[in-house]
This record gives structure tokens, C-alpha cells and sequence, in this order.
């Protein structure tokens, strides 16, 4: 049995992101099951679950059926050297190449973070083993991106306030601005906004010297960073201006991928296709650690060679492709596509926003309700025309509240200094509208009380 932690915390227990000196009131909970969308704490209270973990815990807690396939691939072959390959292994890679709709190969890690790290290593090592290519080793991403906390990824990861205390991080990473639709001088008009920020990137690639540029990575809905979706056309621009400077398009599918935008996969809201897409989080619905790194397969052939020529990808991860890890993935794409939580996630995230823009839509420090599927930001300001971001204390109050009634939110913390002022929904993909309302009222009654 789980023991009652009595408002102390367990001295050897360092959590991330915790100020441990004087925690909230809710930082005691101590969680002890989850069921569907909800987790109990020690004393038996509920708490829906509105962050699905941390956008993970896309099939829903308590699946009998993940635990099963767990334990039977440990009880058969609890590890295996990722050099060799396993039955479930060798399935989650065709599958997953089946629902990209692409052939192409697949490289397994621990985590988004080992993901976009391959992913890196990857495009040097493409660009190297060009003739003229050796110079290529810049790696282009955008402000308010995330893309993991080891040092590449971090070095990536365009969140200042992550990133500031570790610098100087590694080098040859650069940052553009992404496009911001709700903040663009533009005004209403969303393609100019996608044209300018795809321009910004490309005079980045132009002024770093092409020659030196490996790659560009973005995530296809800026996630952690304040739920950013970008204007119809700025995909594509981004495309066009990768092919025509030889420079690889690398996509952070680690959150938007397995439905939880409403789309199997991130970049089908654009039709882009990516060289190379990274993923983790929904690819086990976190219940086992899990990174995937796909390269499309004109690509992967370019590492085909005689082994003296060194031409192979030379890393290796203890854990990839782990037996259990892999049977717990194909578990949870079966339940993913056999429940039909894509469509689901597109339904109950239309009704999210439906119902705040209804309650709240018009609140004076309401700003903007944006999101895809189950991927749900909303924006405060203080005040409507200056869009001066609401200040960091309301923020916490609003998450408190809703967390004192009983639902699990969050914001958009440790990003940008003074503009971290965007409230995060992003439930499991099995809500149905009942919680989903539940979620949505809690918020609306804090939003009552600025």
C-alpha cells in the first residue's frame, strides 16, 4: 500500500519543475491510480486528468489491455541488444511507416528528446557523407519550440527560460521567430503572417550561408511553447524553401502525432511531408518509455554501403527498441485506431472551444482560444487591444483553482520571460463531453473570479 505522505515530502525525491523550499497546497497530493481520465489521490478524491499527464496519456489510464501485452513480452524476452531485432520491433517500424503513409525506416529510442537527438545525428551524418556536404551542420529551429531537455534538444529548444542556466549549450543551433497569428503585425490577414515567417527563415538559411545548414526542425503545432497553430500556408512555404537550399525538414511529431490534433499525425494538417519525423509520448500513451525516429527511405538508403566505408549510423541506445516498449506500442496503436480517438480528439476539441468562446469568448482578459483536436490554448491579457500578457500570479491562480476543483490543467511555464500567459488543455484522447465539460466549467469559474 501506498504510504500517506502527510504534507512532507519523501526527502530523496527531487521532482522536476518543483520549487521544493514552499510548494503550493497542491504539490502534496500523492497520486497513487488512475482510471480513464481521472486519478485518485491517497485519500480517494478524483481529479480529471486535463493534461492527459504531460500530453501523453492519450488512450486514457487503467488499460487492462497495455498491461497484459507488457507483461507477456517481459515474461517472453525482457530485453534484447537493439542491434538484433524482435518480432514487435520489427511490426511497430511497418506499422508506423504504414500510418505516415511512407516508406521509410525507423529508428528507436527512450524518449522525444533521443528521438530529436538521432534526428540530429542523422542530418549531419546525411549531409557529411555528400560530396560538398561536410560544412552542413547547422541546425535551424524557432522561438517558443520544444524539443526535449538533453543538451542537442535543449540547445534546439527555443524556451529561454529553459535554456538560460545550462548556456552555453551546444553549438551550431540557431532560432527564428515562428509565425504567431494572435501577435502578428498583420493583422487578421493569416497568410501574410505565414509568408513572413517562412521569409525570416529562409533569409536566416541565406545570411548562415546554405552550404552550412543541416537542417530545420519544427514542431507542426508549436505544443508547450503556448499551443501555436500556424497559418494554412506556412508549412508549405517552409518546404519549398528546405528543397531549395538542400536543407533537410525535420518534424517534432512528439506531441502532435497519434491523434492528439485531431489528425493521425501533425503535418496531415498541411499535407507537408517531412525528410525525417521524430515522436515519443502518444506512440505508448506513456505507459512505457518510447522515442521513434522515422527517415523517409531515399534517405535511409544513403547510409547503404560497405561496412568499411563507415557509411552506417553509428549510435546505439541501450533501451531502443526495447521487447516491452514495442509491444506495448502496437497495444496502444490497436486502440488508438480500433476506438477511432483521432476522430474523437476532433470532436471533443471542437466542443472545447466552442463552449469557452461561448462562455468566455468575450471576457476582457480573454484574448484568443486557439488549438486543434486536443491540443487547446487559451490566451489571457490584461487587456484586449494592447494584448499585454496577463500577469504570471492570475496565471498560477487559475491552475490552482481548477486544481483545488478537482481538474488537472496547466500553462504554458518556464518559456518566454513575462509571456507565459497561456492556459493548456490537452485531456486524453478518450473524453467524452460529459468530463469534457467538466474540465471546461472548472475553468470558466476560475476565469469568473479575475
Amino acid at each position: 500500500m501506498p504510504t500517506k505522505l502527510d504534507n512532507k515530502f519523501a526527502d530523496s525525491l527531487w521532482r522536476p519543475m518543483t520549487q521544493h523550499a514552499a510548494p503550493p497546497k497542491s504539490a502534496f497530493k500523492q497520486f497513487v491510480r488512475g482510471e480513464g481520465c481521472y486519478l485518485y489521490d491517497e485519500a480517494g478524491e478524483r481529479h480529471l486528468d486535463a493534461l492527459a499527464g504531460l500530453y501523453c496519456v492519450n488512450v486514457g489510464y487503467g488499460r487492462e489491455e497495455i498491461a497484459a501485452a507488457a507483461g507477456e513480452a517481459m515474461a517472453r524476452l525482457p530485453y534484447l541488444a537493439p542491434s538484433m531485432a524482435c518480432d514487435a520491433a520489427i511490426e511497430l517500424a511497418d506499422k508506423l511507416a504504414e500510418m505516415i503513409g511512407s516508406p521509410g525506416q525507423v529508428y528507436f529510442s527512450s524518449s522525444g528528446s533521443e528521438a530529436n537527438e538521432t534526428a540530429f545525428k542523422i542530418a549531419r551524418q546525411l549531409h557529411a557523407q555528400n560530396e560538398g556536404g561536410a560544412r552542413r551542420y547547422k541546425i535551424i529551429a524557432r522561438y517558443r519550440g520544444y524539443h526535449g531537455n538533453t543538451l542537442g534538444a535543449l540547445s534546439a529548444t527555443g524556451q529561454s527560460q529553459r535554456r538560460a542556466i545550462y548556456e552555453p549549450l551546444a553549438p551550431g543551433f540557431l532560432h527564428t521567430m515562428p509565425p504567431y497569428p494572435y501577435r502578428s503585425a498583420w493583422g487578421d490577414d493569416a497568410d501574410a503572417e505565414g509568408a513572413f515567417a517562412a521569409s525570416q527563415l529562409e533569409e536566416m538559411i541565406i545570411h548562415e550561408g546554405a552550404e552550412t545548414v543541416a537542417a530545420v526542425i519544427m514542431e507542426p503545432i508549436i505544443s508547450g511553447g503556448g499551443i501555436i497553430v500556424p497559418p494554412d500556408n506556412y508549412l508549405g512555404k517552409v518546404r519549398d524553401i528546405c528543397d531549395r537550399h538542400g536543407v533537410l525538414l525535420i518534424f517534432d511529431e512528439v506531441v502532435s502525432g497519434f491523434g492528439r490534433t485531431g489528425k493521425m499525425f501533425g503535418f496531415q494538417h498541411s499535407s507537408v511531408m517531412p525528410d525525417i519525423m521524430t515522436f515519443g509520448k502518444g506512440l505508448s500513451s506513456g505507459y512505457f518509455p518510447v522515442g521513434a525516429t522515422f527517415v523517409r527511405q531515399d534517405l535511409a538508403d544513403k547510409f547503404l554501403g560497405d561496412t568499411a566505408d563507415f557509411k552506417y549510423f553509428r549510435q546505439i541506445n541501450t533501451f531502443g527498441g526495447h521487447p516491452v516498449g514495442m509491444a506495448v506500442a502496437l497495444a496502444n496503436l490497436r486502440i488508438l485506431l480500433e476506438e477511432r480517438l483521432t476522430e474523437n480528439a476532433e470532436a471533443q476539441g471542437n466542443f472545447i472551444r466552442k463552449t469557452l468562446h461561448e462562455e468566455i469568448g468575450g471576457h476582457p482578459n480573454v484574448g484568443e482560444i486557439r488549438g486543434e483536436g486536443l491540443l487547446t490554448g487559451i490566451e489571457f491579457v490584461v487587456d484586449r487591444a494592447t494584448k499585454e500578457p496577463l500577469e504570471e500570479s492570475k496565471m498560477n491562480a487559475l491552475v490552482a483553482g481548477c486544481f483545488e476543483n478537482g481538474v488537472i490543467a496547466s500553462r504554458n511555464g518556464t518559456t518566454v520571460p513575462g509571456r507565459e500567459n497561456v492556459f493548456v488543455m490537452t485531456p486524453p484522447l478518450i473524453i467524452q463531453k460529459d468530463d469534457a465539460a467538466i474540465a471546461v466549467n472548472a475553468l470558466i469559474a476560475q476565469v469568473g473570479k479575475l
